[in-house]
This record gives C-alpha cells, structure tokens and sequence, in this order.
C-alpha cells in the first residue's frame, strides 16, 4: 500500500478570519471550497505544493467542536480496502465513513483519516 499525504485539518472559529491569515502569513492560495452543510470547508495550497490546509468551519457550535480538538491529519491511499483490513486488525479505527474513508486513532490519541481515492476525488468536485 502506499499512503500519500492529503492534508491537514483545523478546525476554526472564522472562515474568513483564518482563510485569511493563512493566505498572508504563509502566502497560500484556495484552491476550493466546499460546503457539506453542515459545515464549509476552504482547502488551501502552496504555490508548488499538492499537500492542503483544509480549514473546517462548522455551522453552529465551533467553539464546542474546537474544544474538543478535531484537528487531524489525513493520507490518501493506492488501496484503500487492505488499509482498512490493517487498521481493523490494529484495533485502533475510531470511525468509518461507507464511501471509503476512515479515521483512526495513534496511541496518543491524535486522529489520522484515510481516504480512497475514489473518496478524495468526492469531496474534490
């Protein structure tokens, strides 16, 4: 299997307040955005770099969702049924999603998503 990195997540108060620090501070550009209802995500590139910042603001509680540290990083994988095979062998899948996307949990806790690529060129439309 190969895992490449997709992203990494944050989740944020102000869309446009984060949006916009990051695309100053770090001179990053959007490349989409995508609203799922419940919340709106910004993706957000390097001049030379495939790898995203994915910006999630939810609609309704963030601070809550903020607290609760739902930041993660996510990899995109050539063979996404043996990855879920492994990480189901592991004991350590914290959720998954039927269109072929999975978080799991490292042994600190911190959350880690795989997608297929079938779901990354979903949520890529």
């Amino acid at each position: 299997m190969d895992f490449k990195f997709a992203h990494s997540n944050l989740t944020v108060a102000d869309l446009e307040r984060s949006a916009d620090f990051y695309k100053t501070a770090l001179n990053l550009r959007e490349y989409r955005r995508k609203d799922f209802g419940n919340c709106i995500m910004v993706y957000l590139r390097g001049v030379n770099s495939d790898f995203e910042l994915e910006l999630k603001w939810e609609k309704g509680e963030t601070q809550k969702i903020i607290a609760e540290n739902t930041t993660h990083i996510a990899f995109v994988v050539d063979d996404y049924d043996s990855a879920l095979d492994l990480h189901k062998s592991m004991n350590c899948i914290d959720f998954i999603h039927e269109d072929g996307m999975h978080f799991i949990k490292d042994p600190d806790g911190y959350s880690v998503e795989v997608m297929s690529q079938g779901f990354l060129a979903k949520i890529s439309e």
